[in-house]
């Protein structure tokens, strides 16, 4: 079934590799309707910033990145990686977030999740949320059923600040 060949050998090979013949009463063939088919964007390789890159400015993609260095500016991607060595110093939009390094700013993700290494200074937005033990926050968690839109997140008044309104209205 196998044979040695050395590298080294000069000409062609003797004998041809014999086609594999096709199991015998198995339908091998299948036809898929286009309808049927699922509609899932094709997964590609994500991009990588490197531990010895700086990038100033902001990050758009709708594919995936693993941060590795440091980033000052805002990154929106569909997945987010955040390297033990890296540092992010701005908004981040996606729709899955791993943070293990460190992210001074806000995050917002429909999946967020800080491992053990991760350091985070800033507000979380999140349908899902995993913080494992060891990881470092300080912020704001807040969940919403869509942490993505654009809108910005209403804040609602203080209560003291309330009370003296609905007393002032109440006059």
């Amino acid at each position: 079934m196998f044979s040695k060949t050395r590298v080294t050998e000069p000409g062609p090979r003797t004998q041809p590799i014999p086609e594999p013949e096709p199991a015998r009463g198995l339908d091998t063939s299948y036809d898929i309707p286009a309808a049927a088919a699922p509609a899932a964007r094709p997964r590609s390789t994500p991009s990588v910033l490197s531990s010895d890159l700086t990038v100033t400015g902001n990050i758009q993609t709708q594919g995936d990145i693993q941060v590795e260095g440091t980033v000052e500016g805002d990154i929106r991607a569909h997945q987010l990686v955040v390297g033990e060595s890296a540092t992010i110093r701005g908004e981040i939009v996606a729709e899955e977030v791993v943070v293990n390094g460190r992210v001074v700013g806000r995050v917002r993700g429909l999946k967020v999740r800080l491992t053990a290494t991760a350091r985070v200074e800033g507000d979380i937005i999140h349908k899902t949320i995993a913080i494992e033990s060891g990881a470092h926050f300080e912020g704001s968690v807040q969940r919403q059923e869509d942490p993505l839109a654009n809108g910005v997140t209403p804040k609602l008044a203080p209560p003291a600040a309330r009370a003296t309104a609905d007393t002032a209205e109440a006059k």
